[in-house]
């Protein structure tokens, strides 16, 4: 049964639903891992800063000395030498302190890519079987991708961009204000009022285009790695056109949000410029009448240009940066929603690894009237009660869809049950850790996935730890290792995506070396050699008769032959067992399992027939 709520560990919350500053609070305590390394970061920004603003500073008083009369003591070169040294060494103080800020931030910065993308990474793993078949694989990696990057883009454009330009702008009002005419600052902060206005309000409608660019891309990954994926069946049914065709419309609709995003972009441009262009002219013209007036120098009016000059070039890109920072906040929110998925399947706080009584049999398990249902219209096990001895083999045969592999989905723990119990020796899975019932439960499926690696690298994958002469061991005990020591590269022989290099019978055979090399206390066979041939089966059938003999086995099969030495047999049927017993009960029985049996011995009997014609 599943763990009640009050059992659970709590969801931890995150500020979803706060916009962008809630993002940006998740985002925090992965920065605060470094106090000293941001705060020295800080400190080289502001330093940056001031040194920037140093710099026309020293070039007004070099100009305004040069203009001196030949008389002056300030015209010795001795004066002009030591401004132009000044303006030297300020400018070379700016990109040092730069450099330092980038030098001793970026370990902030990529531990905190680094920690957010294997939390999702590890989440993603402690989701629910229900959540990965229904998730799509292109768009996740796409979200974890882009999630990724937009924390190094958010960090890099308000710390490095924003944040200084903030500081420079608050430095650069108080010099005007406090040196000149007041109305030099107000002219100043008005134009940066309505320039930052304009483009934070254009940037938030051009949102629009950038978000259904992003949409679009995402559903065109998904549907390029769905088709690739499935290149096979693509093939199959000469549906390349129509593939094409569905995944040029995804290209199409980002295409049309491309060019209004670009469109838009133009007009934001234009109006950023005509926002500084008339407070250049505003503070200029006001600068030029001072001197004229005899009020400002030369040097005055060359600084408040550089000044304003220095001001304004990042404000050409603050649309851009706003709506970078806008997109990051956006793609980490994403990546940030993952995390909120509920993990349905999870460990009670105090849950403990389990301990079995006879490791070297297995344990006991017990089914003890399991309901369960994948949704709540179409229940699939209805009080299902049954016993696997330590030590037996359990056989479980029955049509399609009564129920079979959903057995060993509970077993692993990839769902709980509605109603009921299942235990191993008299504990039940629901209560203990996950990962300790999946380290001694094994399996070797009837679909055989594998990973895009070396055939060695799948075989190992079921004990890491194993060395070449067990890998080997195992992959003899699967009647595999004489195929692969034929291949050119052996082992090392790339099995490509999901294995497709290979035969279904060799990677059923790959699968079970796997499961051979994890030699786990239970382990299951879910219809395990469907795709062999019949003498492959029948030496790989011995091999699994010796491994499963005193230790705890479940067999899910469809060819009765393979199953006749079970302990015991359960027959099932729409979800429920029917029948249970030996095969020679069963058979005396004469019900739904005599069926069957004498049903394949007459198609084998078929089958064989041509054979001994030609004989």
């Amino acid at each position: 049964m599943r763990p009640s709520s009050a059992d659970t560990t709590p969801n931890t919350s995150r500020p979803r639903g706060l916009g962008d500053w809630g993002t940006v609070k998740t985002l925090l305590p992965y920065l605060s891992v470094y106090p000293w390394r941001v705060f020295l970061a800080l400190t080289c920004l502001i330093f940056a800063k001031v040194a920037n603003i140093g710099i026309p500073v020293v070039l007004k008083h070099l100009i305004d000395d040069l203009a001196l009369p030949a008389d002056d003591p300030k015209r010795y070169l001795i004066f002009p030498l030591a401004l132009v040294l000044a303006y030297g060494l300020l400018r070379l103080s700016a990109s040092i302190f730069t450099e330092l800020r980038e030098f001793i931030f970026s370990k902030v910065t990529q531990n905190a890519i680094r920690k957010v993308a294997i939390e999702v990474f590890d989440h993603l793993h402690a989701l629910s079987l229900r959540f990965h078949l229904g998730r799509k694989t292109g768009g996740v990696s796409r979200d974890i991708d882009r999630g990724s990057r937009g924390i190094q883009t958010l960090i890099s454009y308000s710390l490095f961009s924003i944040i200084p330009t903030f500081i420079e702008f608050v430095i650069v009002l108080i010099y005007l204000g406090w040196n000149y005419d007041w109305q030099f600052a107000g002219i100043t902060l008005l134009a940066l009022v309505i320039y930052i206005t304009f483009t934070v309000k254009v940037t938030e409608w051009r949102s629009q285009y950038r978000r259904k660019m992003n949409d679009m891309d995402t559903s065109a990954n998904q549907k390029a790695i769905d088709s690739l994926l499935n290149f096979e069946t693509v093939k199959y049914f000469s549906n390349e056109g129509f593939e094409s065709k569905r995944y040029d419309s995804f290209l199409l609709s980002y295409q049309k949000a491309a060019i209004k995003s670009q469109q838009s972009l133009a007009i934001l441009n234009i109006g950023q410029q005509s926002i500084i262009v008339l407070g250049l002219i505003a503070i200029l013209w006001k600068a030029t009448l001072g001197v004229q007036q005899g009020q400002l120098s030369l040097g005055d009016i060359v600084l408040i240009n550089t000044l304003m000059i220095q001001m304004y070039i990042p404000l050409n890109f603050l649309g851009v940066i706003y709506r970078e920072i806008k997109q990051a906040i956006l793609d980490m929110d994403n990546m940030f929603s993952l995390l909120d998925k509920d993990q349905e399947i999870k460990d009670l706080p105090n849950a403990m690894p389990i301990s079995l009584q006879q490791p070297e049999l297995g344990p006991r398990v017990v089914f003890d009237q399991v309901n369960f249902s994948y949704e709540s219209n179409r229940q699939i096990l209805k009080n299902i009660n049954l016993v696997i001895e330590p030590g037996t083999t359990t056989a479980v045969v029955g049509q399609s869809g009564s129920g079979k592999s959903t057995l060993s989905r509970l077993l692993f723990r990839f769902y709980d049950v509605d109603s009921g119990i299942i235990s191993f020796d008299q504990k039940n899975i629901a209560y203990v850790q996950q990962s300790s019932i999946r380290r001694i439960v094994g399996i070797v499926p009837q679909d055989t996935v594998l990973f895009n690696d070396t055939i060695g690298y799948n075989i190992s994958y079921g004990n890491p730890k194993a060395t070449e002469e067990e890998m080997m061991k195992a992959a003899k005990a699967a009647q595999i290792h004489d195929f692969i020591t034929r291949l050119p590269e052996g082992y090392k022989t790339s099995v490509g995506e999901r294995g497709l290099k290979l035969s279904g019978g060799e990677k059923q055979r790959v699968a079970i070396a796997r499961t051979l090399l994890k030699n786990p206390a239970l382990i299951i066979f879910d219809e395990a050699t469907s795709a062999l041939d019949s003498q492959t089966e029948k030496a790989i059938q011995e091999e699994i008769n010796k491994l499963t003999t005193n230790r705890t086995a479940l067999i899910i099969a469809h060819r009765l032959s393979t199953i006749i030495h079970a302990s015991q047999i359960l027959v099932m049927h729409e979800g429920e067992i029917i029948e249970r017993g030996t095969h020679e009960e069963l058979i005396a029985l004469q019900g739904k399992y005599t069926t069957m049996w004498n049903l394949q011995k007459r198609e084998e009997e078929t089958n064989e027939t041509p054979l001994v014609s030609s004989l």
